[in-house]
């Protein structure tokens, strides 16, 4: 199993002794700020719920999983999230960072991985398929919620919900356009050193409608972005297990 503890959302992804996923759920959750644990508590209380939710369904227990952390996390702050799955009931089988779990998936070779998540977007460059750099800053999927409720003067839950339904996503995207472009720029800065010939983008905020190409026109390479980019990173997190 794998659990990523994401800004936004918290997401589960179980797969079977082939590597095959059987099931994975996912919960809105304001538990993590920046990429750090900030409500103890209600992430263990949300990871513990979610846990029984899925072995109910699969008539099995579980009873370890990996976790992820954005780079450049201390090994102290990553050290949270392992306590919140002990808390819920289960071993930490391992630890890694969110980009390089996202390419177990993607099984990159040359280029780049950009996890656009919640509240950060993670950046890991790749050569022969080892990670040589990582980078995290804070712009994520957290700050196109908040633009949108400042836009139509509304809550952020409501703002959230408007953002996840792609029916709203080309009368939104005029409003999220500058974050997109703020994200493209945090990528392009820390590839600059580096000869990046594509992008991979992943997370959550990656399934908004037209990120892909806003990022490549900023940085001018071209950009790729994988089925159900919610569930990349923590379906790795499963295979680092």
């Amino acid at each position: 199993m794998g659990v990523d503890l994401g800004t936004a959302y918290i997401v589960m992804v179980v797969l079977d002794d082939n590597r095959v996923p059987l099931a994975g759920a996912y919960q809105f959750a304001q538990v993590v700020r920046d990429g750090l644990v900030v409500d103890y508590i209600g992430a263990t209380t949300i990871l513990r719920r979610m846990k029984s939710e899925i072995e109910a369904r699969l008539g099995v227990e579980l009873t370890s999983a990996a976790t992820c952390y954005p780079p450049g996390t201390s090994r102290a702050d990553a050290r949270v999230g392992e306590n919140v799955l002990y808390s819920a009931g289960l071993e930490c089988s391992g630890m890694l960072d969110e980009p390089s779990a996202a390419n177990l998936v993607l099984g990159i070779q040359n280029g780049a991985v950009v996890d656009v998540g919640g509240g950060t977007t993670g950046v890991a460059i790749l050569k022969d398929g080892k990670v040589i750099y990582t980078a995290d800053e804070a712009t994520g999927g957290t700050h196109f919620s908040l633009v949108i409720a400042g836009a139509h003067d509304i809550p952020f839950e409501e703002a959230e919900n408007m953002k996840k339904d792609p029916a709203n996503h080309q009368q939104l995207f005029p409003v999220v356009k500058p974050v997109m472009e703020k994200v493209a720029t945090i990528v392009a800065r820390h590839i600059e050193p580096y000869a990046v010939e594509r992008l991979y983008l992943v997370g959550g905020t990656a399934s908004f409608t037209g990120i892909g190409r806003v990022v490549e026109q900023v940085t001018g390479i071209p950009t790729e972005i994988p089925p159900h980019p919610m569930f990349v990173t923590p379906t790795g997190v499963a295979l680092f297990n």
